[in-house]
């Protein structure tokens, strides 16, 4: 089952509004992992949220990203992947948004506006390394 790419960025919008940068500052990681990212991944990080069935590559498990990685957490990998400056090449053009371009365009306009970005990201990198599985 395919949407339109039309319908799809709309559903994806209307899941990831962006709040209010005095109220996403305040996220802890695992309350920025359910804002914008358990829509896809899953509550849990498995995989399995409400949006995936609608990509056409499946999306991934994340609580096994230390496991593939041989057991060592790809924290500095998954930071950006996040923010945006990484794309993985064999999953051809970027399904996933860019959370650091978002975060920094959810802040206020202040000249801060990109480390303020990059603690959320910090602590969302975190959150998921919590999640990981044994």
């Amino acid at each position: 089952m395919h949407l339109r790419p039309v319908t799809f960025a709309a559903l994806l919008g209307l899941i990831c509004l962006p709040g209010h940068a005095e109220e996403l500052q305040a996220y802890s990681g695992a309350q920025l992992y359910q804002r914008f990212c358990s829509s896809c991944h899953g509550r849990q990080g498995l995989g399995d949220g409400p949006v995936a069935p609608f990509f056409r590559l499946a999306v991934p498990d994340i609580t096994r990203l230390a496991k593939r990685q041989g057991g060592a957490f790809p924290a500095e990998d998954v930071r950006r992947i996040i923010d945006g400056r990484t794309v993985k090449a064999p999953h051809g053009s970027r399904q996933m948004p860019v959370w650091g371009w978002e975060l920094r365009a959810a802040d206020t306009g202040e000249a801060r506006s990109q480390e303020v970005a990059d603690q959320m990201v910090a602590r969302l990198v975190e959150y998921l390394r919590s999640l990981q599985k044994q």
